[in-house]
This record gives structure tokens, sequence and C-alpha cells, in this order.
């Protein structure tokens, strides 16, 4: 396995890249919001060499209009990941599953996945619905054991100092490979 951070405006533009191999960086939130350190956050990653991944955190409202937006404030570059970040309970399972698929089909050549922590996926989801991959938070202090049974590619398993994750896969390159393939269709994880 191997190890990344996510960072948002919470974090600084110029953070350690030393001993991980990929990063998250929030991009937008609902309608309106944009991370002010994005562009910074993004160019720290790309000159270590990371595999990028970049994530909405969803609102209630239209999830057309919110994908949209999100979708809006960036050029996506080969192997980027795209995340939604599902936390608000008001945010339905339809609606979670609505922004995915509205979001694979805008960036078909690019890997879309859904972050939300383990009591959301085991009490609130009801589909079982993560587009391309899993993201799941447990802060249970066993790095690449989040207790699930359902696949995930990404464990966060803690947020001191850094919201820190394992990624299931052998090193960078392979991560690489998974996040710049062409997309076959969803993996329905």
């Amino acid at each position: 396995m191997i190890k990344g951070i996510d960072v948002s405006s919470y974090q600084p533009s110029d953070y350690s890249t030393r001993g991980i191999e990929f990063v998250f960086i929030k991009l937008t939130e609902g309608k309106s919001y944009t991370n002010p350190k994005w562009v910074a956050q993004r160019k720290t990653a790309r000159d270590a060499g990371l595999v990028t991944g970049f994530y909405h955190f969803v609102r209630p409202g239209s999830m057309k209009k919110q994908a949209d937006y999100f979708l809006s404030k960036i050029k996506l570059a080969p192997g980027d990941m795209l995340v939604l970040d599902w936390e608000d309970p008001k945010v339905g399972n339809d609606e979670k599953d609505d922004w995915i698929k509205y979001v694979q089909d805008k960036a078909p050549k690019h890997k879309v996945l859904l972050y939300c922590n383990r009591d959301f996926w085991l009490n609130r989801d009801k589909t079982s619905f993560a587009g391309d991959g899993l993201w799941i938070a447990h802060y249970n202090g066993k790095p690449g054991e989040p207790g699930i049974k359902h696949r995930w590619r990404f464990h966060q398993y803690t947020s001191d100092p850094i919201d820190t994750n394992l990624g299931e896969f052998d090193s960078r390159e392979a991560l690489r490979s998974w996040a710049g393939g062409r997309k076959k269709s969803a993996e329905g994880e």
C-alpha cells in the first residue's frame, strides 16, 4: 500500500510531500466556494510528481449545478481523479449517485470516486455505488483496515497532524496507471 494526504484551505500551499505518493485537494464546495489555495497546492503536488485528485464537498441542492461548478474550475490533466465528498446528512443516496454518474459522463477519461466516513457507508448509503472507487474514512488506529467488507481504494485513517490515507496500490506508478487508464465502465463499487 502507498501513503498520501488530502489538503484544503486549512493546510499550507507548500505542504510537505516527503514520504507520500498522492494527494487529494479540495477544489469546491456547494455552488459558490472555491478553495483559494488549490492552484498552489496542485503546483506543490505536480512539482513532486504526485498522483493528484480533486474533491467537491457536496451540499444540498442541484447536483448538476454543483458538478458543473466543480468541473468549471479546473482544466483536467491525464490521471487526475475526481471525488465527491459526501458528509452532509441532508444529501441523500440518489443525489450522491446522480453527482457521480453525471461527472463520469462529463469526464469519461477520469476516475470518479466517492469519499465518505464509515458511518455514512454502513448506515446512510443504500446503493453501494461509489463510482470507480471508494475512499473511506475511519480513524480506528489500523491503517489499511477501515472495518468494511466492501472493496475500497483509499482509507483515510487519521487527521493528526494532517489527513493521511493509504491507497490500495503497490506503488505510485500502479496508482498512476489505474488513475490514467481509460475508463471502461463504472466498477459499481
